[in-house]
């Protein structure tokens, strides 16, 4: 039985080193699953199984831990960053730039709520009692990242006695989770929110804001649209559209953007809904064109969805293709991540994207072949492009940046620099031949291995100082200054985003869920509505919140901890 007892004491053997990963994930992802009042702590419960285990002695070598600890947590925030960074940009227009400007007030209030509990609760000239309150901030806002971007930076200037700040994070993150959920329902009664009007108000906008395909017949009635081709008429109405389908005098024609269309001729039209007004106006009067369905049918024109899966399609427009002129086939529609929108001229393509293709057979399965629909290719993740991001992200967060009044030089470290060179080739990759292209399951499961790693390692070094910490020290302390942390800010940020911005309360609710990056506050918000509005909210402000909670954390180590 030596053996046995082996595999769980000798801690520089690789088998237990392996089986206290393996003992800490699946203890922790089984016991988070527990839901008390509707309220589970998800796969963060690793975190307290972590620490459970190091303080029941069952570890590894430091060095094992800091490496496993640092790896997880650079697979972690570089997957959020591909996630986040098609949208990242596109989030600051319209009433985006708003919720974005209401989350980072709030992002600045938890640090000068957690700075003003430290002022007025701790100890100032003890050194390690920033720090931890560092990591009861993270905790409070259930931002993990965060902590792991303030630990990385504390390791670069304190090496090895780094405070466990885990243990800050562990004492706030339970009523962290609740206190969201707690203080967006106060914002509801603070406001005088009835849902119903909430709903009505929904039915009565439309929250989406993509360009949604309208399809429908005209009837060419303008005389000055006679004789001119379909690209004379796009460039002089300076408006989206496709022309997909022609019936004149009782034959359907196909047309290229050379096609000459005259007066009673019957157009099939796609555009953008925003523009439907103003190309009837142009062109002429919608109706009904019941010969199309008999005449496709003698014509053999199929309309057909061809998932784009070659990589050198990556990052192309439609324009640039030459659909119409070269295959003779209208691309008219784009489903992107679930989302369909209209497929303008300058739209740039990506792997992955599904297009909407009209044509004859022939054509049709020629831009099949050129486009790729090899299903199949897309569920092998670029293994190659992530790599070269942790590469190119590494060397970013290495660079060494100088400010005065600051004694050590600023980096962006483990977690800031392949968060910005993930969220860039995210949004950018195509440009230079990178396709990051990966299904949501790939991508999750990398993000989750990447955080239950970082987060075991984490638990199991905080374990040894964690009940002296909690019933010895100020534990008790850390979970009040935390649960004011989480509460107060959303208070602020909720009631000045009704009164002042009048934001639909469940676009709030996306807001508030999406500033403190928290899932659960999120599927509570969904579970209240029946719309969208949540997590749209959630969505528009997300990735600049993810960004400014790792981003602050190294700031905030590095101006008040060096």
């Amino acid at each position: 039985m030596d053996w046995l007892i082996n595999l769980f004491v000798d801690n520089e053997s690789m088998a237990h080193i392996a089986m206290l990963y393996a003992v800490v994930i699946a203890t922790g992802v089984y016991l988070g699953k527990l839901k008390v009042g509707g309220i589970s702590l998800g796969v963060t419960f690793v975190l307290f199984a972590g620490i459970l285990a190091g303080h029941l002695g069952f570890t590894a070598p430091l060095s094992t831990l800091s490496f496993v600890q640092d790896f997880g947590l650079i697979l972690f925030v570089f997957m959020i960053g591909l996630q986040v960074g098609p949208g990242f940009f596109s989030s600051f227009k319209e009433g985006g730039l708003k919720l974005n400007m209401l989350a980072v007030s709030l992002i600045l209030l938890n640090i000068l709520v957690m700075f003003g509990c430290y002022y007025a609760f701790f100890d100032t000239t003890n050194p390690e009692n920033l720090p931890m309150m560092i990591g009861t901030l993270y905790g409070a806002v259930t931002n993990t990242p965060g902590l792991g971007a303030a630990q990385e930076a504390l390791m670069s200037i304190m090496g090895s006695s780094t405070p466990a700040i885990a243990n800050g994070y562990a004492c706030a993150y339970p009523l962290g989770v609740v206190g969201i959920i707690v203080a967006t329902i106060a914002v509801r009664y603070i406001c005088g929110v009835k849902i119903s009007e909430e709903e009505k108000e929904l039915e009565s906008h439309d929250n989406d804001l993509t360009q949604v395909p309208y399809l429908m017949h005209l009837i060419v009635q303008n005389q000055f649209v006679a004789g001119h081709t379909i690209l004379e008429l796009h460039d002089f109405m300076r408006r989206d559209y496709v022309c997909s389908r022609i019936l004149r005098n009782g034959e359907l024609i196909f047309p290229k953007s050379s096609t000459t269309l005259e007066l009673g001729d019957k157009v099939f039209i796609v555009c953008s809904e925003a523009d439907k007004d103003a190309v009837q106006a142009f062109i002429g009067k919608e109706t009904i064109v019941p010969e199309f369905a008999e005449q496709e049918k003698q014509k053999q024109l199929v309309s057909r969805r061809i998932v784009i899966t070659k990589p050198e399609i990556n990052g192309k427009t439609p324009a640039k293709l030459h659909f119409a002129s070269v295959y003779g086939v209208n691309l008219t529609r784009v489903t992107r991540q679930g989302m369909e929108i209209f497929a303008r001229q300058d739209l740039p393509l990506q792997v992955g994207d599904r297009v909407m293709v009209v044509g004859d057979q022939v054509s049709v399965n020629r831009v099949s072949s050129v486009l790729g629909n090899a299903v199949k290719r897309l569920d092998n993740p670029n293994i190659a492009t992530i790599f070269v991001g942790i590469i190119l992200g590494l060397i970013l967060g290495s660079i060494p940046f100088t400010f005065p009044e600051i004694p050590v030089p600023l980096k962006l470290g483990l977690a800031g620099g392949p968060l910005i060179v993930a969220i860039l080739i995210g949004r950018y990759g195509y440009k230079i031949h990178l396709v990051t292209y990966t299904t949501t399951s790939a991508n999750l499961m990398l993000r989750e291995i990447g955080l239950v790693l970082f987060l075991a390692s984490v638990g199991v070094k905080a374990g040894a100082n964690f009940v002296d910490t909690v019933v010895n020290g100020d534990g008790l302390l850390y979970v009040l200054t935390g649960f004011m942390i989480t509460v107060l800010p959303i208070l602020i940020v909720g009631i000045v985003a009704r009164k002042k911005y009048h934001f639909n309360y469940f676009t709030i609710m996306g807001l508030l869920a999406g500033a403190t990056t928290d899932p659960p506050a999120l599927a509570f918000a969904n579970a209240s509505c029946s719309k969208d509005a949540p997590s749209i909210g959630y969505s528009t402000v997300y990735p600049l919140s993810m960004f400014l909670r790792i981003f602050t954390a190294q700031l905030i180590v590095l101006l008040f901890c060096s």
